[in-house]
């Protein structure tokens, strides 16, 4: 028989099912575009860029990992910003977490479309645009809901499926690169360099949602961090490989729309173009899983805590999931897909995310000066140390991005705290 969380959760996530769960949160939609728009600002030295970027996120993720590993209950962020600074910012992260879910959920299936009509046009309108839509939405929730084994099962099968055409994509085009491609005489201004580095924290982001359902876990506190460290080093390697091949096969990289199937398409033919977009296609709805996965836990942890009404942390008798948060998060992830409207730059989501990692961050120095938590099962080394580094290295970031988009974040967050301060002052009024 399963074990149980105090929170009346399968644990049913082993170790290896958390790395495929970070690897998939990483490899989404970002890489299929991105290495296009980061040549086009900085060139060759976009080689540099991914590493920077990489380098960057690898330090928020040692922190992730030690903060991660005093914790075995569900709610990640959430949860660390609550036990170390408070409900009040802790609901802020929370909310914050899942709007990022709910907005990249839709960016992403939207995106979904697009390359299912490579081999489907009329897909991409129409009824059929929202059939498509209906059916991974729906698929996906009652994957969810059947229990967390059923969920980590196919967050590997996608893992395995989105990996097998990128490989094969680095392993053959190393075959035809042409040397003449990588030129570093011109070196980018400072702005295109950072902004190049912002936009790219899209791509390698998204390890957090394997930290969120550490309740689902078996020993989340050491296997979460090992999961999170293992997924970013990986991915790192891969995303390099694949920038690295798409400047030395594509001369035109700067202006392509879909680099990677643009670039397959020169050593592979058409069957090429074709295979990377149905990798893209699978890569995609891996994504959307686990982000189902880890958003629907958001409001599930809060209700938890007595921030949102009680009725979202109820768990299924039979299959042990929070079924009515999976249901209304799958329910808002639908409505704002399907209306096409409400997605935000990728910027805009990379500023949201850097938001909640600085309080991980910032967590990890709160938790190194206590000695009422508990004693993390992971050090990073020179934590105090990196958690600076690593803050200083979000605020550089976030000073790259512009005041649209610093005033969109801003207005999300003061929405959730407006649901924060209504609902607590409806259970007040019900006390009394």
């Amino acid at each position: 028989m399963e074990a149980l969380s105090r929170e009346g959760l399968i644990r049913g996530m082993r170790r290896w099912d958390l790395v495929a769960m970070a690897m998939n949160s990483i490899i989404g939609a970002g890489i299929f575009g991105l290495p296009a728009k980061v040549y086009a600002q900085t060139g060759s030295y976009s080689l540099i860029a991914f590493a920077v970027c990489a380098s960057v996120v690898a330090l928020i993720v040692l922190c992730f990992a030690e903060v991660s590993s005093r914790f075995d209950a569900t709610g990640g962020p959430y949860l660390y910003a609550r036990e170390a600074f408070g409900p009040t910012l802790g609901f802020g992260v929370g909310w914050l977490l899942w709007l990022v879910r709910l907005t990249a959920f839709a960016a992403n299936c939207n995106l979904l479309v697009q390359y299912v009509a490579y081999f489907w046009p009329a897909v991409d309108s129409g009824i059929w645009r929202a059939s498509l839509i209906s059916s991974v939405v729906l698929a996906l929730t009652i994957v969810n809901i059947l229990g967390i084994r059923e969920t980590a099962l196919v967050s590997n099968l996608f893992t395995i499926g989105k990996l097998a055409p990128l490989i094969l994509f680095i392993a053959i085009g190393l075959f035809f690169i042409a040397p003449q491609n990588y030129s570093f005489e011109t070196r980018p201004s400072y702005g295109a360099f950072s902004n190049s580095v912002l936009l790219l924290i899209y791509a390698f982001t998204g390890f957090e949602m394997a930290v969120i359902p550490a309740g689902e876990a078996r020993d989340p506190q050491r296997n979460i961090p090992f999961a999170v460290l293992a997924a970013i080093f990986l991915v790192a390697l891969l995303f390099i490989a694949i920038q690295f091949v798409c400047i030395g096969t594509l001369p035109e990289l700067s202006t392509a729309e879909r680099p990677l199937a643009e670039s397959a398409s020169r050593f592979l033919g058409a069957a090429g173009g074709a295979l990377i977009s149905a990798g893209a296609a699978i890569s995609i709805i891996g994504n959307l899983n686990v982000v189902l996965l880890a958003g629907s836990r958001m409001p599930f942890a809060m209700a938890e805590q007595g921030q949102l009404p009680r009725i979202l942390a109820l768990t299924h008798a039979r299959f042990r999931t929070p079924h009515v948060s999976i249901l209304l998060t799958a329910t808002a992830m639908f409505a704002l897909t399907l209306s096409g409207t409400f997605i935000y730059a990728l910027t805009i989501s990379a500023i949201a995310r850097l938001v909640l990692y600085a309080a991980t961050c910032a967590a990890l120095l709160a938790f190194r000066r206590r000695s009422d938590i508990n004693e993390a099962q992971f050090h990073a080394p020179a934590g105090t140390g990196i958690a600076i580094f690593a803050l200083m290295l979000i605020v550089w970031l976030l000073s790259n991005s512009t005041w649209r988009e610093a005033r969109d974040a801003s207005l999300a967050a003061s929405f959730g705290f407006i649901i924060f301060f209504a609902y607590r002052a409806f259970r007040q009024r019900e006390r009394n």
